[in-house]
């Protein structure tokens, strides 16, 4: 083929691919991990994050820093180097006063276990971080807010047996709404059950550590959550008794952040410490080692 026939075959796809001034062309963009990826909104600066990055970050928005809710059995996982039991798998939830609001107790309950896969609002688990053994346990916030029942104090009261025979310290994740209405006085009971285990526990000389998370409030804030030997809060979590809208609606007065906010308790002494999630398991090994009076102490 000629010089010129060659030239007169490729004019056509060049004059073809030519930008036209003032034509906007179609560009193909690749689609970027969040697209393809499944992908969790940062519920405080709204990005988007792939859950793989979320999960390598340890539930922590990288824009915005934000310690997004971790479920229960996702945090204890998190939590220990090796895990060898759970416990409380045996206590089931009764209706013993056949509660009915909108929906009827069983219901409910058969819902919460379904969207979150757990049978109760907290999980027991037992294990190690490094050389040291203990027991750990943590609410789920979406099984029900996260409220105490009777199997809730039922397995609290185990592990805290079970911690003070063995002598292993115990670790609580609190997040809950408070005490769970649809049991009345039995939910309400399981504040003194639990006060008192502890009190046996600290007795005995066997620590026990609590990490507040977002949201602490109720029956929970006024019993377990609030008789540690050591507490520490996430970054920026809610923690109190009644919420803010009830007191705000009391006193009539409008309360600004950050009232309530785990920093404002280390403010005014209700927490130990404020720790980043990032070094909250180094931070929990080194006070229980400490505590334990162990060798390398």
């Amino acid at each position: 083929m000629s010089d010129q026939a060659q030239i007169a075959s490729t004019e056509p796809t060049i004059w073809l691919k030519r930008t036209v001034p003032g034509i906007k062309q179609d560009r193909v963009v690749a689609p970027s991990a969040v697209e393809t990826e499944p992908s969790t909104e940062c519920p405080n600066c709204h990005s988007l994050t792939t859950n793989t990055s979320l999960i390598f970050n340890q539930y922590v928005c990288p824009d915005c820093d934000h310690h997004l809710t971790m479920s229960a059995r996702k945090r204890l996982t998190w939590f220990f180097d090796s895990v060898s039991a759970e416990l409380g798998q045996e206590f089931v939830a009764g209706n013993p006063l056949d509660f009915v609001d909108s929906k009827p107790y069983p219901e409910r309950m058969t819902q919460a276990q379904s969207a979150t896969g757990e049978s109760e609002a907290l999980v027991v688990m037992e294990g190690r971080i490094d050389k040291l053994e203990l027991i750990a346990c943590a609410f789920d916030f979406k099984f029900m807010g996260g409220s105490m029942g009777s199997v809730v104090g039922d397995r609290f009261v185990q592990a805290a047996e079970k911690a003070l025979v063995e002598r292993k310290p115990l670790v609580c994740f609190a997040a809950s709404g408070g005490a769970r209405m649809q049991e009345g006085l039995l939910s309400l009971m399981q504040m003194a059950r639990t006060s008192a285990a502890i009190e046996r526990m600290r007795i005995a000389g066997v620590p026990y550590v609590v990490v507040l998370t977002n949201p602490v409030y109720g029956g929970v804030t006024a019993s377990l959550a609030m008789l540690g030997d050591i507490h520490i809060a996430e970054p920026k979590a809610m923690i109190g008794f009644a919420g803010k809208r009830v007191i705000e609606q009391t006193v009539r007065e409008v309360l600004d952040e950050p009232f309530q906010r785990a920093e404002f308790l280390l403010e005014k002494g209700t927490v130990d410490m404020v720790v980043h999630r990032h070094q909250l398991i180094e931070t929990i090994h080194r006070l229980l080692t400490k505590l334990c009076k162990l060798p390398n102490a």
